[in-house]
């Protein structure tokens, strides 16, 4: 039996250490990082034809965009290539989620295992293209269309094709970094890239929250209680799960022979199934009426209809029209946290995987009366993680509101950090867990 000597270095310190003495765990790390250096570098390529202090202009007034930026990791900001960051292929599995439930053919796939998972996803890369085309479309004649635009006006057909197709290459580039980043490092990759991009905006954020915080200490010390408590608050609810007790009696063939053996085990069903999907759902919902209305915008000093839409849905606004754009926000956040995690729990299908595996809930009939529980169960526990989801979001009113100083971290950005680092410390436990087994066995 082989032991680790023991040490009084804190727990995550020394599992670092053990990490990289691990010869293949130090490439896969060392290769994650060096991946996510490749893509800071790719977003800081920028397009041709870009006004800067027009395109600083356009991201005051345009909150949507920041949102946008938040997926490319600050590569919106700079235009670059990856201006698109991985948001098409985002938004390409969420359309395919949404759709394997109700097309028969999807539902088919989603059933044959491994292989039919790779087929939704190949699916996935190409229904990315158009709708990367369509959102470098867009981009690029709202840049062309602002005062002052960001993109000259007059610019040709074929550079606007060339400059649809850089963006569509920079954006795939990223996706192909983030799959060779979960293939050969730690992780999800894609949610690293994503995690590394709004990682790299935080030192500025918090730049310029020190820079508000120096003349509202008191502002500033509540700010911060706040930042803190929002992060124990999405740690809380991202492992929040209720337990569900299942049992297995079932026939094993081992050695030419038929044993029958039973066990205990649960089901974790998760608090907040749907993530910070209905997040990105809501406010991409509740800012499109005022991107759409800022096109046809008069002066402030001669208020119209399109004016009076953009500051209805602006999360600026003053109150009390302020409060309609938050409870609005926090309204389709519940919505769709319910319509998301049923998608999710019905593709699951666990009432007939309990079935056919041999297990069943004490107290249960399989079958019908399980389906029926289990959905009774999700629909109680998913309103705390909807009214999580809804409180997050409104976190950034409540901290204007309360300290006097606009809440520059994303609610939504937090979430996807503290995610991904937990996901990611997990699957380093488990590297080392596992490595550690093996060595107990020899």
């Amino acid at each position: 039996m082989s032991t680790r000597p023991s040490s009084s270095r804190p727990r995550l310190i020394q599992a670092m250490m053990d990490a990289f003495s691990l010869p293949d765990l130090r490439t896969r790390i060392l290769f994650t990082i060096g991946l996510l250096i490749v893509f800071r570098l790719i977003a800081h390529v920028p397009l041709p034809g870009v006004d800067p202090a027009a395109m600083s202009t356009l991201f005051q007034n345009t909150p949507l965009l920041g949102m946008l930026d938040l997926f490319s990791g600050g590569a919106l900001r700079n235009f670059s290539v990856a201006a698109m960051g991985v948001y098409p292929y985002i938004t390409a599995t969420i359309i395919m989620t949404i759709l394997v439930p109700v097309i028969p053919r999807l539902q088919a796939l989603s059933m044959e295992g491994e292989a039919g998972q790779n087929k939704i996803n190949m699916i996935s890369h190409w229904l990315a293209i158009p709708l990367g085309a369509l959102q470098a479309y867009g981009q690029l004649t709202l840049l062309k269309s602002q005062n002052p635009p960001v993109i000259d006006p007059n610019t040709s057909i074929l550079i606007m094709a060339t400059l649809i197709i850089s963006m569509i290459g920079g954006s795939f580039l990223l996706v192909w970094l983030g799959e060779l980043i979960t293939e050969h490092g730690i992780g999800n990759g894609i949610s690293i890239i994503i995690f590394g991009g709004i990682v790299a905006g935080y030192p500025q954020t918090l730049g310029q929250a020190g820079l508000l915080s120096a003349n509202n200490i008191l502002g500033g010390v509540i700010y911060a209680l706040i930042a803190l408590a929002t992060i124990v608050l999405i740690v809380y609810f991202t492992e929040a799960h209720r337990r569900i007790p299942v049992q297995y009696a079932k026939s094993v063939f081992r050695g030419g022979r038929m044993y029958k053996q039973s066990g205990a085990t649960h089901i974790p069903l998760r608090v907040n199934t749907a993530g910070m999907i209905p997040l990105i759902f809501a406010m991409s919902l509740i800012m499109f009426p005022g991107i759409v209305a800022s096109y046809f915008q008069g002066p402030a000093s001669d208020p119209n209809f399109a004016n009076t839409i953009v500051t209805w849905f602006s999360p600026n606004a003053p109150l009390p029209v302020g409060f309609f754009y938050w409870g609005l926000y926090f309204l389709l956040t519940l919505a769709f946290a319910f319509f998301y995690t049923v998608i999710i729990f019905q593709q699951q299908d666990l009432p007939n995987t309990l079935q056919k595996q041999g297990g069943f809930i004490p107290g249960i009939r399989p079958g019908a009366q399980t389906k029926k529980y289990l959905d009774t169960v999700i629909g109680h526990i998913t309103w705390a993680g909807a009214l999580f989801l809804g409180f997050v979001a409104i976190i950034p009113f409540i901290a204007q509101n309360v300290t006097g100083i606009q809440m520059l971290f994303s609610s939504t950005g937090l979430i996807i950090v503290v995610g991904v680092v937990l996901d990611t410390m997990k699957q380093l436990e488990a590297q080392l867990v596992m490595r550690r087994y093996e060595g107990f066995i020899k």
